[in-house]
């Protein structure tokens, strides 16, 4: 009788494990029907590390590049950052481009990349090391080859991060403008400024206290007559808003938007047709990181519902990164359950935008109306 309840227990495992599989493939195929939806990959199936976290994305002159931190888990010594190159319609075996190695007896975990890729001039890549957070210092490599090799890493200057999570932007006079923020003090946003292809910088102080606001990793939108918009991840129950009428150098008031944030890395970019483009978490519950969604805006405070890229109870799918290449898609990329990194790309044109009233995603999808 034993024998025979395992087997029927086997059997009834392997049947809601098969049934379970199959609304899961169900739903991505659903998912992917949606207008604007191109095409998804993973970057890699399988790699020399269990976990990894906190990918960029960024187009060189050579194609789409990737990078990430992998390693044990996070905040493991072995974490280090690696890349993927878009070669020949694939992209290419995960390499580990830098680690928190300082000698024979210290090793770091190694955090948070960002590519960026300036008007002239290297590539540029940003990560950070250290032990937390709250005590890591910023790093940087550049690469003249479009990521193929890279220089070796040297140390930010003290009091510069760097990018915390999300790229920096150039503006009209060649300035890089990097979105940062510290965690030692309270959540707080600043940005750090360059104009000589991250030589040398100066920074803000911190534009929100901590307190009222608990916010980091900003990203920076565009608009005409040197308006600048910093949008990001919050403690605070929503994504939060700060705007800049002179390029960044003195900023309003922080407010929170309309939009929910879970206390997750959002990212956002400015399209070419003036369009801002939104991907996070529309989850009002603390740490909840499904759904990831993608939200339009023309002015940066009226978002309108535009994809959901994921919908799976108690799975992760977070830190998105979110260009647009050369030829108008748009390329996300995001943390799929913290073992692999996913690849999404969208056709802004073709996208149909529906109302989030009062914070709430709408409950249909467009063909569904």
């Amino acid at each position: 009788m034993l024998n025979l309840q395992l087997f029927c227990f086997g059997i009834g495992s392997i049947l809601a494990t098969s049934i379970s599989l199959v609304a899961s493939e169900q739903e991505t195929d659903s998912l992917t029907e949606q207008p604007g939806y191109v095409s998804n990959e993973f970057i890699y199936e399988i790699a020399p590390f269990p976990s990894c976290h906190a990918s960029t994305i960024e187009e060189t002159s050579d194609g789409l590049i990737a990078a990430w931190f992998g390693g044990t888990h996070e905040r493991h010594p072995d974490v280090g950052i690696w890349t993927s190159r878009w070669e020949n319609g694939d992209w290419s075996l995960p390499v580990e481009v830098a680690n928190g190695i300082i000698s024979t007896s210290e090793r770091y975990p190694s955090w948070n990349p960002v590519l960026f890729q300036p008007d002239s001039g290297p590539l540029m890549l940003f990560y950070k090391l250290g032990p937390t957070p709250s005590d890591w210092w910023g790093m940087l490599m550049t690469s003249s080859d479009e990521g193929k090799t890279w220089s070796e890493p040297r140390r930010l200057p003290d009091g510069i991060l760097g990018p915390i999570k999300n790229k920096p932007i150039q503006l009209s006079n060649g300035d890089i403008l990097s979105p940062s923020s510290t965690e030692h003090d309270g959540w707080r946003v600043h940005f750090e400024r360059s104009s000589d292809l991250g030589r040398t910088w100066q920074t803000t102080a911190p534009v929100n206290d901590g307190e009222k606001i608990r916010a980091i990793q900003p990203s920076l939108l565009r608009y005409d007559d040197q308006c600048l918009q910093a949008i990001g991840r919050t403690r605070s129950s929503g994504i939060f808003q700060i705007w800049s009428r002179d390029e960044g150098k003195t900023w309003d008031d922080m407010t929170l938007t309309s939009l929910p944030n879970p206390s997750a890395g959002t990212d956002a970019a400015t399209l070419s047709d003036g369009r801002q483009l939104l991907v996070y978490n529309h989850n009002p519950n603390y740490k909840g990181r499904s759904p990831l969604n993608v939200a339009v805006s023309d002015d940066g405070k009226d978002w309108r519902a535009a994809l959901v890229l994921e919908d799976t109870p108690k799975s992760e799918f977070s830190y998105p990164a979110v260009i647009q290449s050369q030829d108008g898609l748009v390329h996300i990329t995001y943390t799929w359950n913290r073992k692999r990194i996913k690849h999404v790309v969208v056709d802004p044109e073709k996208l149909r935008l529906r109302p989030i009233v009062e914070g709430t995603w709408p409950s249909k999808r467009p063909e569904d109306l």
